[in-house]
């Protein structure tokens, strides 16, 4: 079999427009049913982020890096929930101690795929920052200086660009985790290069609707981060549960594959 490309057996399926508001509708029930693993991430990334942005409150693109890296690695971050949510569809028991544990599973193709995930996020800054200080003839050190500098700014062009450029790397990432990694957990033959074509398959069989998930995975994102991190408490469960029944619904699963 050539590993490039997509595998036969898995299927993208077709849904309509509405479907991500049920899947934040399942969401909700995994989080009822477990809310001490949900609770217990969002706890900790919303530490994570305050602590952050507390230190980095004066430099602009520490904070727009730990923002960009959160984005992009979030499909690798919420490995417990979708844990705790496929134990739940098989009415198993689901504990917070499941949820760390499948950290510790040694998988080499999410080893590898979070390292990919690393150097993309690297990639966003140090391209972002090379647009902007090449084009601004003062430097950038916090939101303010940005806002009135780039987006405020007089000139068509920059802010545009800035948009533009992240966009462009932003949409291919989408394309590229959507489903990879609750396939690597659901798949332990599948290779990472047939899970990431899964992914990119799954996004040009349902454009619209995956247009429409990723509209409001950053509208909820930015609502919890603009809520002083708090609103992380119950977004960060709320949109790792749901990834993981968007998962369910999107790529045909066969029980019997293990």
């Amino acid at each position: 079999m050539n590993l490039i490309t997509p595998h036969p057996d898995l299927e993208a399926k077709d849904i309509e427009m509405s479907r991500p508001l049920h899947w934040l509708a399942l969401a909700w029930r995994d989080m009822e049913r477990c809310p001490t693993a949900g609770v217990t991430h969002g706890l900790i990334l919303a530490l994570v982020c305050a602590g952050l942005f507390w230190f980095a409150r004066h430099e602009f693109w520490w904070i727009a890096a730990m923002l960009s890296a959160c984005m992009i690695v979030a499909p690798l971050l919420a490995m417990g929930l979708y844990d705790i949510s496929r134990r739940l569809e098989r009415d198993e028991e689901a504990t917070l101690a499941d949820a760390f544990r499948v950290w510790t599973c040694g998988d080499r193709r999410i080893i590898k795929f979070g390292f990919l995930l690393a150097l993309c996020s690297g990639a966003w800054l140090v391209c972002s920052a090379a647009l902007v200080h090449w084009m601004l003839p003062a430097s950038v050190h916090t939101p303010a200086d940005f806002v009135r500098l780039v987006v405020l700014q007089s000139h068509f062009g920059l802010f545009e660009m800035w948009v533009l450029m992240s966009a462009l790397i932003a949409a291919p990432m989408f394309a590229s985790t959507l489903v990879t990694i609750p396939l690597l957990m659901d798949h332990p033959m599948l290779t990472l290069q047939q899970a990431v074509l899964t992914s990119w398959r799954v996004v040009s069989v349902n454009p619209f609707a995956m247009a429409c998930w990723a509209g409001l995975l950053c509208l909820f994102t930015a609502l919890g981060i603009g809520s002083a991190f708090l609103g992380l408490l119950a977004v960060v469960p709320m949109l790792g549960h749901a990834s993981w029944h968007a998962y369910r619904d999107l790529v045909s699963y066969d029980p019997t594959v293990h």
